[in-house]
């Protein structure tokens, strides 16, 4: 790992996705925009304080962005510039700001100015071939989390695509290690997923890791006997209480071109475990609501949930300084 250290900076779109006009992004239930000023990338709340409107129905010029309604124009810092039509002094109003910057090809903000630098991903700014993935679903970032970082749901929700094609499994060592703001497990003894995206892309194994970041961001490492094969790492938010975003990018070596080749094959097929997942989170929500919010229980091959959760909470996860170690069969 390049670094595991606690970060506030949260992605929530590409570089390129970010050109001349605002975009608008929820978290946590409020919604911002994003521009770009003179400042560079700016983020503000999405909404003018003359009459509410939101400013990312606006459009920027100059570096400034101007309300749709009655045209007010703001800069970077929020400060108001212009309201077209008055004269004298304008109305002494600002925005406040986000945090907002630019890092290996994405765009992160931050509730508040954050001394630690953006992690876009594993293999960000080495030279590899990536793809970004979308997806929305009705779910909490603990869930959503877990989903990813499961193992063992590849059998059923993704037989034969990730896992499944032979009923083979292989056993299985685990080490899982955590400290402030991550935890990861390591597995060992799985020669490859037996699924379709695992034989088109992913070649030999020799271990595979799955992390949790905080605020929000889920990696999956797949070694080959002497470089790194595939890393995906998915850049989740909370928009609503019960509606997750992801930003997901896929990396791998080049290849003399075959990771073009890996990478075009990627994202339908990762679309449909996608569309896999998104059914049986937003069916268990359902659930979970109709029967009264039972409390989940904890199997013996839950390893990430509990350090998850703890993470999300501001708390050290529980393998920290004690790292845990088990068997299982993938």
């Amino acid at each position: 790992m390049k670094e595991k250290s606690p970060s506030a900076w949260i992605a929530v779109c590409t570089s390129a996705e970010l050109k001349g006009r605002p975009r608008r992004f929820v978290l946590d239930g409020r919604a911002i925009v994003i521009f770009r000023s003179d400042y560079g990338i700016s983020a503000l709340p999405d909404i003018c304080p003359h009459r509410s409107a939101p400013l990312s129905e606006g459009r920027v010029i100059d570096g400034k962005i101007q309300c749709p309604y009655h045209g007010w124009q703001f800069d970077g810092t929020g400060r108001c510039r212009e309201v077209p039509g008055a004269i004298g002094d304008l109305p002494r109003v600002r925005i406040p700001a986000l945090a907002a910057c630019e890092s290996q090809g994405l765009v992160f903000v931050s509730a508040a100015p954050s001394s630690t630098s953006p992690y876009a991903g594993r293999l960000a700014g080495e030279d590899v071939v990536s793809a970004v993935v979308r997806s929305r679903t009705h779910s909490t970032i603990l869930d959503v989390a877990e989903n990813i970082l499961d193992a063992t749901h590849t059998h059923f929700i993704h037989k034969g695509l990730l896992r499944g094609l032979s009923a083979r499994r292989h056993r299985v060592h685990v080490e899982i290690t955590g400290g402030e703001g991550w935890v990861e497990a390591r597995y060992e003894g799985e020669p490859r997923q037996d699924g379709l995206i695992s034989r088109l892309l992913e070649g030999g194994r020799g271990v595979s890791i799955g992390r949790f970041m905080a605020p929000g961001i889920a990696e999956i490492e797949f070694w080959g006997a002497k470089r790194m094969n595939l890393v995906t790492t998915f850049h989740l938010r909370q928009e609503t209480p019960m509606e997750v975003s992801g930003l997901g990018i896929l990396c791998g070596p080049r290849d003399h071109g075959l990771g073009h080749l890996r990478a075009a094959l990627f994202q339908p097929l990762f679309g449909i475990a996608l569309a896999q997942d998104r059914h049986i989170l937003h069916a268990a929500s359902q659930n979970r609501t109709m029967f009264g919010n039972p409390k989940p229980v904890i199997g013996p091959l839950d390893i990430l949930r509990a350090s998850i959760n703890a993470i999300l909470n501001g708390k050290l996860p529980p393998v920290a300084g004690s790292p845990a170690r088990i068997e299982m069969e993938l």
